[in-house]
């Protein structure tokens, strides 16, 4: 080959490189999840997205992380996505919330799952300041509401076992349930439970109360494994109402809570505001907008 050939062809290589090198970063977005990959929360956040235009790949980029419930490990995989320069951080509930939090006060935190905000400093739901926004679940609400529509659906029951994430207690909603009891006449007695394995124990313990009932808080621990939760409440003979659908699907009596769906969809706008410049302290704490009920037989 001549030389003159050689460096035309050079320069026919080398010009891509130098195009591709001008293109802009495209943002990054972190999703970062206290479990394992449940329901469709993730796809349900994507095509909210894109329903605002933006494209994962293209015109954004989400680094998706899952803790599966190790407490460490959650705390470790909120600092490499902060390390990585995300312009926001989308997580689910109070214990990612925490960890967040705990991990970076300037990286925008967007949560689905926002319960008792005081508890993260926040007084104004219209304007919360700091780094923290998103949704509220109702999540201590909801409790004794689901309590209240058991007890109509059992008008017998007289003892409810409440199986309550030791990681994810909800003390609030435990003070909310202990009075709707009073004022319904329900005797209930709370099981505290960490990872799947423990169940069983838990459970067995449960039997001993000799409950008629069972009111299960919602939690991301149990909403991985709805099958093993109906399972081990059907071998007591417990009838059970849980937060999510996906129970009433593996089998439970009934579910009422907020449509999950919904709820990952509408954070889309909140994560295309900051993208825009918006200052996630300046974005309010907005309620759920759709809830569910589903009931088998």
């Amino acid at each position: 080959m001549k030389r003159r050939e050689f460096i035309a062809g050079l320069g026919a290589v080398a010009w891509p490189l130098v195009v591709r090198a001008q293109q802009p970063a495209v943002p990054v977005i972190g999703f970062l999840q206290r479990s394992a990959p449940v329901r469709n929360d993730f796809e349900n956040f994507r095509d909210g997205l894109r329903a605002l235009g933006y494209e994962d790949g293209q015109t954004i980029r989400i680094e998706q992380r899952y803790a599966h419930l190790d407490v460490e490990r959650l705390r470790a995989l909120a600092q490499e996505l902060v390390n990585l320069n995300v312009k926001v951080l989308v997580i689910d509930g109070a214990p990612a919330i925490r960890t967040a939090m705990a991990v970076t006060k300037r990286t925008p935190i967007v949560a689905a799952l926002i319960t008792g905000p005081d508890q993260f400093g926040i007084q104004n739901l219209s304007r919360p300041g700091g780094n923290l926004t998103g949704l509220s679940n109702l999540a201590d609400d909801l409790e004794g509401k689901r309590l209240e529509l058991l007890k109509k659906l059992i008008p017998n029951a007289r003892r409810v076992a409440v199986l309550v994430d030791s990681d994810n207690p909800h003390p609030i909603a435990v003070r909310l349930v202990e009075d709707v009891a009073r004022a319904i006449d329900v005797n209930i007695r709370t099981f505290e439970a960490t990872k799947s394995g423990t169940w069983p124990a838990v459970f067995a313990s449960m039997a001993a109360f000799q409950p008629d009932a069972l009111l299960q808080f919602s939690s991301a621990n149990f909403a991985s494994s709805p099958r093993e939760v109906v399972a081990l409440a059907v071998g007591l003979r417990l009838p059970a109402v849980y937060a999510e659908h996906e129970f009433v699907d593996a089998g439970g009596l009934m579910s009422y809570g907020i449509d999950l769906a919904d709820q990952w969809r509408r954070l889309a706008g909140y994560v295309d505001k900051i993208l825009k410049g918006a200052n996630p302290g300046d974005l309010p704490i907005e309620q759920p907008a759709k809830f569910n009920l589903a009931k088998n037989g």
